[in-house]
C-alpha cells in the first residue's frame, strides 16, 4: 500500500516533468494536422503526429528522454515548403500560433521568444538601412545612428542569449557595421566582404537547421542573375565553409537544387562538376553521387548517352548511333509510346511546330510492348525519323535520360549537346520561338 501511495504522488511530478509542444494554426478549416521531426545535421527523424482541433489546436507531449535540439513542424504538404523550426531546450514547454497571413508567434519558450525578438528587431533595423540607402538621403548623422543601434542590438542579443541553445544563431546571424559613415557602395562592398566572418560552419545546431543554407540561399541570390556571377558566388560558399566537409555538402546540395529551379544549368553544372561530385566520393556519400551521376546523364549542356538504333530510309533499314545520326542539324529527340494518350495529342502539335523549323530533325523513339500499334501512328507523322525499344519502361535509355513519363523531349545540337529539355510542346514551342 505505501509503495502504491508513493507512486500516485510521484506520478503528478512525472506528469509535470514532461515537456510539449503545442500550436493554434488558423484559418483553423485550412490544417488538419501537425507532424514533429527532430533534426540532426545527419537527418530528419519523426516523432509524432497530432491532429488539429476544429478551432485549429493540438498539442504533442514529449516524452522524458526528448532530446534537446531543433525539431521541424510540419503543417502541410509539400512538406519541404510548409514547414518551421522549433528549438527545444530540453527545460520548456512550447507554446506557439501560426497564422497562414501572419505567420509564427510564440506564446511560450522563452527560447523562441528571444529567437523571434531579435530577428524582428534586426530586420527593421536593416530596413531602415535600406530605406536611408534606396531614399538617397543626405544627412549622415541618421544612418550612423541607425549602425550604432544595430550593434548595440546585437550586442545586447548576443549577451542575453549566453547559455542559451540560440547562441550561436544570434552569433552566426552578426553582420559587418561601419565604426563610421560609409557610402552605399562601400557599405555593400564591405558587407559582401564580410558576409560570412561570423557564420560558425561547424555547429552542429546551425547544421541542424534551415538557417545556414537560407544565409547563404540570401548571399548567393543577391547577385545579378547571371551565370558568371552565380559561379563567383558559389567560390565564395566554398572558401567560407573551408574543412567543413558536411556544412559543404548540404549547402551546395542546396543550391544545386536551387539553380536547377532557376533554370541555370551552367551553374548547376559547375557546383556538379567542380564541387559537388568530387566531395561526394571522397566522402563515400553513395547517395549523392548516384544523384549527380543520374541527373548529369540528361542535364542540359552535357552531351547525351549514346544508343544504338534502327530507322528506315526510303524502304532501306539504316542503323546507326545518336552520336553518328544528324551530324550538321540540330535533333529533337521525343521519347513517346503509342500506347500514350497525352503522346497522341501532342505529337501532331509537334508535328505543326516542327514545319516551320525545317533545320531540326525529329527522331521519334517509341517505347512500346508490340510494333503493331506503333507502325499505324507513325504513318501520321512521315516527317520523323522513327525508331522503337520493345522493352518500353525496362528500356536502359528510361534511367539513362531520366525518363519519368511520355511524351519527354531533348533538343541537341549537332555534337549531341543537350540544349532544352522543354517539359510540355507549349514550353517547346517557346523555346524554338525564342
Amino acid at each position: 500500500m505505501k509503495k502504491y501511495l508513493l507512486l500516485c504522488l510521484l506520478l503528478p511530478l512525472v506528469t509535470f516533468a514532461q515537456h510539449s509542444i503545442q500550436g493554434q494554426f488558423s484559418p483553423a478549416e485550412s490544417f488538419s494536422f501537425a507532424l514533429l521531426y527532430h533534426v540532426t545535421p545527419s537527418g530528419t527523424n519523426y516523432i509524432e503526429q497530432a491532429k488539429t482541433n476544429t478551432d485549429g489546436s493540438w498539442i504533442i507531449n514529449l516524452n522524458e528522454d526528448s532530446e534537446v535540439g531543433i525539431y521541424k513542424i510540419v503543417y502541410a504538404t509539400p512538406v519541404e515548403a510548409n514547414n518551421f523550426d522549433v528549438f527545444y531546450n530540453g527545460k520548456e514547454s512550447i507554446s506557439l500560433t501560426f497564422d497562414l497571413e501572419t505567420g509564427l508567434h510564440f506564446v511560450i519558450s522563452e527560447e523562441n521568444k528571444l529567437w523571434q525578438n531579435y530577428t524582428d528587431s534586426i530586420f527593421k533595423l536593416n530596413h531602415q538601412i535600406s530605406d536611408y540607402f534606396m531614399t538617397q538621403k543626405t544627412d549622415t548623422s541618421e544612418i550612423t545612428a541607425i549602425f550604432k543601434t544595430l550593434k548595440n542590438t546585437q550586442d545586447a542579443f548576443e549577451k542575453k542569449s549566453s547559455n542559451m541553445m540560440v547562441s550561436p544563431f544570434i552569433k552566426s546571424n552578426r553582420t559587418y557595421i561601419p565604426d563610421v559613415y560609409e557610402d552605399v557602395s562601400t557599405y555593400s562592398a564591405n558587407l559582401k566582404k564580410h558576409y560570412f566572418d561570423y557564420m560558425d560552419f561547424s555547429n552542429p545546431l546551425l547544421l541542424s537547421s534551415d538557417f545556414l543554407n537560407e544565409r547563404v540561399e540570401a548571399y548567393v541570390l543577391a547577385m545579378p542573375e547571371d551565370a558568371h556571377y552565380y559561379k563567383m558566388a558559389i567560390d565564395d560558399v566554398v572558401n567560407a565553409t573551408k574543412d567543413n566537409e558536411d556544412a559543404k555538402i548540404m549547402i551546395l546540395e542546396n543550391l544545386w537544387k536551387i539553380m536547377m529551379d532557376k533554370q541555370q544549368p551552367e551553374v548547376v553544372n559547375y557546383i556538379s562538376d567542380i564541387y559537388l561530385l568530387p566531395l561526394a566520393k571522397a566522402t563515400n556519400n553513395t547517395s549523392l553521387i548516384e544523384a549527380l551521376e543520374d541527373y548529369n546523364k540528361s542535364a542540359i549542356g552535357k552531351k547525351a548517352t549514346d544508343f544504338n538504333f534502327t530507322y528506315l530510309e526510303n524502304n532501306k533499314a539504316i542503323k546507326t548511333t545518336l552520336y553518328n545520326f544528324n551530324t550538321s542539324k540540330n535533333t529533337l529527340l521525343i521519347f513517346w509510346s503509342s500506347g500514350c494518350s497525352h503522346c497522341l495529342q501532342e505529337l501532331p502539335k509537334v508535328k505543326t511546330l516542327m514545319e516551320n523549323h525545317p533545320n531540326i530533325t525529329v527522331l521519334a523513339y517509341g517505347l512500346e510492348d508490340g510494333v503493331r500499334n506503333w507502325n499505324q501512328t507513325i504513318e501520321h507523322f512521315p516527317s520523323f525519323i522513327h525508331t522503337y525499344d520493345l522493352k518500353k519502361w525496362e528500356s536502359p535509355l528510361i534511367k539513362a535520360y531520366g525518363v519519368s513519363a511520355t511524351p519527354s523531349y531533348f533538343v541537341l545540337d549537332s555534337d549531341k549537346i543537350i540544349l532544352a529539355k522543354p517539359e510540355h510542346v507549349e514550353d517547346l514551342e517557346s523555346y524554338f520561338n525564342k
